[in-house]
């Protein structure tokens, strides 16, 4: 099924078991895409403080989210306050 399909799945109330699926599906598809996104933005040099701001999170639960899933290739500071 493709994104925009899932995404009109998900909002039609017809069949509530088949859109919770939707949903469950979407939020794979979301954290994969964020964690995505993350690991770009650590790698244009952006701190794990801009990384929070562009998701609308504290430092701390970007960090914690994330720290021990991005790419160990990417060069990260241990103490970016940035």
């Amino acid at each position: 099924m493709e994104a925009r399909e899932i995404i009109d799945t998900a909002g039609d109330v017809s069949d509530p078991r088949v859109g919770l699926r939707a949903v469950a599906s979407l939020r794979v598809l979301t954290e994969s895409l964020e964690l995505r996104q993350v690991e770009a933005a650590l790698r244009a040099g952006l701190s794990w403080q801009d990384v929070a701001d562009g998701l609308n999170v504290t430092r701390q639960a970007v960090h914690r989210k994330y720290s021990k899933r991005i790419d160990p290739s990417i060069p990260v500071s241990r103490r970016n306050r940035s």
